[in-house]
């Protein structure tokens, strides 16, 4: 047999597998090898520009047993999160040995080499890219001819999420003329200086005698209109991110019952669905098997985290409550929920022991005391005050409604859950509704005789009439719903071309006099934006103005609860709100859903009509719904608004009360 200890095996951290990937392809040359070291001992120093001594930048960080089993072996084995044998390092020396490359990963084909990338593209200009592009720098990149962008997607790196960078890079590429896509993994190290000299230093061994160009900082630009569906969908408002809900304290202190009566409150609320990971049923469900020592609790404690990230990676919302006493464990949960994109909310529930002993029904802390259960948090354990909770309560003395208090109204002010609001029901108005006759007649005048569809040319100006928009007001003086104007909302994705052409062209075949108020927004829309103008070239002939004062608005919250009725010009949009507002699918239609549901419901108008509706709706099948004619030109815009149009002369002839609820 023989005496040469096994080399031990090691998943390394993520900055350090994309360092491994980088000196595996010589993208860090002249840098060859890892700085080891054991894991928790502080790095040398780092120098401020790239030399040979900035190898102490490139370090690898080795659990203390891990380092001692590799010395003694000459070597440790770095795999990847699945076990996939990656390299061989050299211990203490740091040489690597590559054994294979990463397996798997979005847009893994375009992780090249430096050899393999200057073979394919030489004689192009590269561009390092670590946002999504701007218009002014897209326009700047057009004026390099061929180029390679760079998106640098390594741990810390990039401003968005590396899968959203490099998709958006992606999308920007094929606007241009001859533009190609190198993804490259140069994580950041937490040194601004150094990690800049590095990236200099990458990029010049990618590009060999090719030029380097930086994109001109353009901190307030917009973004690209071909990357903004991907930057909104990376970085969502603070109250559509998934959240997690994590309560520690003392045994005793009231966490579980107030981490339940929150989950009794959003579920009331019906805003969002909820998950709970609560301490007993994940030891029953997950973590079966383990005792109470130490490393087996710290253990539950990773893999709760571990689930709870995952859910957040998905906009999930997740309450826990484990008693989690170590700081390093509740931070490697925080990283976990970080990692994935999730947002953190830490509640210490701050109860002191002598109280937590005194509410003691299971005798556990008396035991504790006695000796009997060994390693007891608070007793023989100790528990390590959290110094970075987003709300501490003490329920000592209290309710659990008054205590649960102090978490809404931390949760409100962190911007991700408001939970001060009643429950999210839909308001119904009642089944008789007092229709105004001269709405009714100068809708059915409009819709009859000013407009045939069959009629409209574009004229070669476009037919523009300039005009005031007429928004509806943020606020509006609650009345009597029967007396009350309907409110209706037009969705689409950025609000500058199918809903915005819905909301004018409604308000015009409506008439003044109409008792319904239209708004429009985009699920991904854009801000301040006017209508596009290829649609805005579809409303001349068809004698419709408002267009002039119009800007593009996101969708909101705020914006669902004004309406009565949400049509959308797509099933997507559709599913894409009730994903986030389930409560709202009673209102919520694609509009040629909504026409499609009127079957049947000839003597109903108004809230009675899309009570009816609300109850008993056709399908939103994609077939009906309006084609997007963004940037596809003057024949896509025309029938784009020729199908909305003819799908609102039907619904709102419903909805007021004209006689025809005929589309063609």
């Amino acid at each position: 047999m023989s005496d040469t200890p096994a080399v031990p095996q090691h998943c390394p951290t993520p900055r350090e597998l994309d360092d491994l990937e980088l000196l595996s392809t010589g993208a860090l040359a002249p840098i060859t090898r890892f700085n080891v070291m054991v894991e928790q001992r502080a790095p040398a120093s780092v120098v401020e520009t790239a030399g040979p001594d900035s190898e102490a930048l490139i370090s690898l960080s080795l659990p203390e047993e891990v380092f001692a089993s590799a010395e003694q072996a000459g070597a440790v084995e770095l795999v990847d999160p699945e076990g996939l044998p990656l390299a061989r390092v050299t211990v203490p020396g740091g040489e690597v040995q590559p054994l294979t490359h990463a397996q798997y990963g979005p847009f893994r084909d375009l992780y090249l080499t430096p050899a393999e990338a200057r073979a394919q593209y030489a004689g192009r200009t590269w561009v390092p890219v670590t946002d999504a592009l701007t218009v002014a720098q897209v326009e700047q990149v057009r004026t390099l001819g061929p180029v390679v962008l760079v998106p640098l997607v390594g741990t810390g790196t990039p401003e968005l999420s590396p899968v959203a960078l490099t998709r958006a890079t992606r999308l920007v590429a094929e606007t241009l003329t001859d533009a190609a896509v190198v993804a490259v993994p140069l994580a950041s190290h937490d040194d601004p200086e150094a990690d800049h000299a590095l990236g200099i230093q990458v990029l010049a061994t990618y590009a060999g005698d090719d030029p380097v160009v930086a994109l001109a900082d353009d901190p307030d630009g917009d973004y690209a209109p071909e990357v903004v569906d991907v930057v909104a969908a990376d970085r969502p408002a603070p109250d559509e991110r998934g959240l997690v809900l994590f309560f520690t304290g003392l045994s005793g202190s009231g966490k579980s019952t107030l981490a339940r009566a929150l989950v009794d409150k959003i579920l009331e609320q019906g805003s969002r669905t909820i998950t709970s990971l609560d301490g007993d049923v994940v030891r029953r469900n997950l973590s079966a098997g383990l005792t109470f020592s130490k490393a087996d609790r710290e253990t539950n404690i990773r893999r709760i985290g571990w689930v709870a990230a995952e859910i957040s990676r998905h906009g999930g919302l997740v309450v826990v409550s484990p008693i989690a006493p170590f700081d390093e464990t509740r931070q490697q949960v925080r990283a976990m929920v970080d990692e994935a994109g999730g947002a953190f909310f830490l509640v210490h529930v701050a109860t002191p022991l002598e109280e937590c002993e005194r509410r003691d029904r299971k005798g556990l802390y008396a035991k504790a005391r006695r000796g009997e259960i060994p390693e007891f948090t608070g007793i023989s354990s100790p528990y390590e005050v959290p110094t970075d909770a987003d709300v501490v309560v003490d329920t000592t003395g209290r309710t659990i409604p008054d205590a649960l208090e102090d978490v809404i109204r931390a949760l409100k002010q962190s911007g991700y859950l408001d939970l001060t609001s009643g429950p999210a029901v839909e308001q119904r108005a009642p089944a008789s509704v007092v229709e105004t006759p001269d709405a009714a007649d100068e809708l059915q005048r409009r819709t009859l005789d000013s407009i045939t569809s069959s009629e409209v040319r574009v004229d070669a100006d476009g037919g523009r009439t300039p005009a005031v928009e007429q928004r509806a007001p943020a606020s509006v003086v609650e009345t009597p719903a029967s007396e009350s104007p309907l409110h209706v909302l037009f969705v689409c994705t950025a609000n500058i071309c199918r809903s915005p052409f819905m909301e004018v062209t409604a308000r015009h075949l409506a008439g003044p006099d109409a008792e319904i108020e239209f708004r429009s927004a985009g699920t991904h829309g854009w801000t301040d934006h006017p209508m596009n103008p290829d649609m805005v070239v579809t409303l001349g002939p068809r004698g419709i103005t408002g267009h002039e004062e119009f800007r593009s608005r996101p969708l909101t919250k705020a914006e669902l609860d004004w309406a009565d009725v949400v049509l959308t010009a797509e099933a997507d949009h559709r599913q894409f709100i009730l994903d986030d507002h389930p409560a709202l699918f009673r209102k919520v239609f694609t509009l040629g859903q909504f026409v499609e549901s009127l079957g049947g419901h000839d003597d109903l108008h108004g809230r009675a009509l899309l009570e009816a509706v609300g109850a008993q709706r056709s399908a939103a099948s994609p077939d009906l719904d309006v084609a997007d004619p963004y940037r596809r030109g003057a024949e896509a815009s025309e029938a784009a608004a020729a199908h909305i149009e003819q799908l609102l002369r039907a619904a709102l002839a419903a909805l007021i009360g004209t006689e025809s609820k005929d589309p063609a």
